[in-house]
């Protein structure tokens, strides 16, 4: 079974419009004389790889370590598709994926809300980009509450770059951060 990495690295990951970067500095480190090596770091949950919770548009929706992990992992599918896409890009393309979507489009694929209404409606329990959004800025709000109202989980900020299209197995678990409203996550396909 091959295994494929296709998590973005915290460190060198852009950061989303003004959203502080990650850094990290050394506490403790063997090259200054200490015993042991010890890292800080400093970053918004949104760095890197990550998935958000319903938290993070809805008030009073589940948090991160209340998300159910079973929609993290399991078959999904892999396409690469460019621009904007509307519901009736979605109505053509969900008949041929599983119900874990991972969106190809080399940073710039976003869901139009149209989109977000279709995937609900087809009962996709994840969709995944390796743009550092689901949506562009004018509807990011009302495409993040129509996937997360509906129980989709969004995975952000992929690196799908060696990825060919197909279906695969998908493990996508965030960290346990409790009451937060996204978690950096270690995201990794299967392929046999």
């Amino acid at each position: 079974m091959k295994m494929i990495d296709i998590t973005v690295e915290a460190f060198t990951s852009p950061s989303y419009a003004e959203d502080p970067p990650a850094k990290f500095k050394w506490h403790k480190s063997i090259d200054s004389g200490d015993d042991y090596n010890l890292s800080v770091f400093r970053m918004t949950p949104h760095t890197g790889t990550h998935i958000d919770a319903p938290s993070h548009f809805i008030e009073g929706a589940e948090n991160i370590d209340e998300i159910d992990l079973t929609k993290c992992f399991g078959k999904c599918t892999v396409v690469t598709i460019q621009g904007v896409l509307t519901g009736e890009d979605m109505d053509e393309l969900l008949p041929y994926c599983k119900k874990r979507l991972l969106i190809h489009g080399e940073g710039e694929a976003v869901l139009e809300l149209s989109a977000a209404r279709v995937l609900a409606e087809h009962g996709i329990k994840l969709i995944g980009t390796d743009a550092i959004s689901i949506s562009f800025y004018k509807q990011e709000a009302e495409v993040h509450r129509e996937l997360l109202s509906n129980g989709i989980v969004i995975l952000e900020n992929l690196n799908l770059d060696d990825v060919p299209d197909g279906d695969y197995m998908l493990s996508a678990l965030p960290i346990k951060l409790g009451g937060l409203e996204a978690a950096p996550t270690r995201a990794v396909l299967f392929k046999s």
